[in-house]
């Protein structure tokens, strides 16, 4: 069965850094476009970031925009999310996710087919 399993979260302070994995399996991750939302309590889930299945193309939410950066290796099987000048605000459980072959990255959630169990990032102020 497709299997999408995070790592690197974690409690850090205020301009720290972060890289969060996503590790696929039971997919042809090749044919995936991936991307990471993110979720804090009584709020609904938000896009982060989101790469196409070739890698060519990426897409960011404002808020995360110049501190973040999303790359993947189609021969690892893996996505990742480079987090940098994290704020406390940044704050939430983040989410792997995966989309069969869209035309483009799409930031609603709804459209994504797959999800991780997610992981925790925290950022003390």
């Amino acid at each position: 069965q497709v299997q999408l399993v995070e790592s690197g979260g974690g409690l850090v302070q205020t301009g720290d850094s972060l890289r969060l994995s996503c590790a696929a399996s039971g997919l042809t991750f090749s044919q995936y476009t991936m991307a990471w939302f993110r979720q804090v309590p009584g709020k609904e889930r938000e896009f982060a970031a989101g790469i196409s299945w070739t890698g060519s193309s990426t897409r960011y939410a404002d808020s995360v925009k110049g501190r973040f950066t999303i790359a993947r290796d189609n021969v690892e099987n893996t996505m990742y999310l480079q987090m940098n000048n994290l704020k406390p605000e940044d704050t939430a459980v983040y989410y792997c996710a995966a989309d069969y072959l869209p035309a483009t990255v799409r930031d609603v959630a709804h459209r994504y087919d797959y999800w991780g169990q997610g992981i925790q990032v925290t950022v003390s102020s």
